[in-house]
């Protein structure tokens, strides 16, 4: 199957969020009636949004107010939160850079090593709080921080790097054994990312709790740009679901499926769920909140590579609190505010009572979904210049 792109090459047909859209159900569903609470091995979370470990995302302070509002927040450990005593002087530098320079000062700032007590501080800090506390790490620094992390009383442990599969071939470094890894935290692990239904299977028979979606698709990732790969989110999140449905069937054990990245508002979260994700993980729609650390600035995670950026800093503005974007009220009409709102008004209006009765709704292709009727309104933004 494909469509031919060349004498004796076939391309697959995929479909990102604006060339889809979800059809309304034969019968409907008051909103607050709707379940949307996520779960992962035994933690239940209100709302299915995990925030990104992204530096101009999440902080400790941030981290807290996530949880209390219900979601999860991931603490990068590779990042300015445990590299620096006092990390706010270091953002401020990234916030103020010129836009010619900021990757190079990004690349110079985050050449400092990593503290080991900052590692644990962080962790202690957050929990303190009350809530889940939830770390990451790239898969070749896993088990040094995976045991100071379990130590200091992490619940759930994030690896993650730009494309993650089972079996990696390195001659610099020894590569992680996930299946070993999995057994030695006792707690869940995230995985991620990937994009296909291959290799979202061999990860899942690793003995991981969740999988991260998407190669590429965040505002501030260039990795599409840089090395040319990714699939779109519908189609990747599809694929995803579907090997997690073949591994429950075969095994009895339900493996999440969260799409990262690429959705600019509920519109898109509603679509993800919809496609076969269990639960999203948002940055720019985050580093847009006042407690966010960015300050209106959002940058990749590979962004500060001296090698290969595959990330820009890129201004979103302050539009309001973590709680107005997540549960509202909303001050904009673009979606970007009260995402659980939205949520809970698509699941509704397609009848799905749950995230899973949500993930079989009907949706269909449709490219001119965003434009049809649109015409004042298009206008209207380029008129404002957005």
């Amino acid at each position: 199957m494909g469509i031919w792109i060349g004498r004796g090459r076939k391309a697959r047909q995929t479909y990102g969020f604006d060339d889809v859209a979800l059809v309304p159900g034969r019968f409907t569903i008051d909103p607050d009636d709707v379940d949307v609470k996520w779960t992962i091995r035994d933690h239940v979370f209100d709302i299915p949004i995990i925030a990104s470990a992204m530096d101009g995302v999440v902080d400790v302070k941030f981290a807290i107010e996530m949880g209390k509002l219900g979601g999860l927040a991931v603490l990068n450990l590779e990042g300015l939160q445990t590299k620096y005593e006092n990390p706010e002087e270091h953002l401020q530098r990234i916030v103020d850079a010129p836009k010619e320079t900021v990757t190079n000062i990004l690349q110079e700032i985050y050449q400092e090593p990593i503290k080991e007590r900052l590692v644990g501080k962080c962790i202690e800090d957050i929990k303190k709080a009350g809530v889940k506390v939830s770390v990451s790490s790239t898969p070749p620094n896993a088990e040094r921080f995976g045991q100071i992390a379990k130590e200091a009383g992490v619940d759930i442990f994030v690896i993650q790097s730009t494309v993650t599969t089972v079996k990696h071939i390195s001659s610099q470094y020894k590569t992680l054994n996930f299946k070993q890894f999995c057994k030695q935290m006792d707690m869940p692990v995230i995985v991620g990312n990937s994009v296909s239904y291959e290799a979202s299977l061999e990860m899942m028979e690793t003995g991981i709790d969740a999988i991260l979606i998407g190669v590429g698709p965040g505002a501030a990732c260039t990795t599409r740009e840089v090395l040319g790969i990714g699939v779109p989110q519908i189609t990747a999140t599809a694929d995803a679901a579907a090997a997690r449905d073949t591994y429950y069937k075969r095994t009895g054990k339900y493996i999440s499926v969260i799409t990262d990245g690429g959705m600019r508002g509920g519109g898109d979260l509603c679509k993800a769920i919809a496609s076969g994700g269990d639960a999203v993980m948002i940055g720019s729609a985050f580093a847009k909140a006042k407690e966010a650390p960015g300050k209106g600035y959002h940058w990749g995670m590979a962004t500060p590579s001296i090698l290969l950026p595959r990330g820009t800093r890129i201004h979103v503005g302050i539009h309001g609190t973590l709680k107005e974007i997540l549960l509202g009220p909303a001050h904009y009409d673009d979606g970007s505010q009260n995402l659980v709102g939205a949520l809970r008004n698509s699941m509704g209006s397609c009848g799905a009572q749950s995230i899973r009765e949500m993930q079989v709704c009907e949706m269909i292709v449709a490219p001119s979904i965003r434009t049809e009727g649109k015409t004042l309104q298009r206008a209207q933004s380029v008129g404002m210049g957005k």
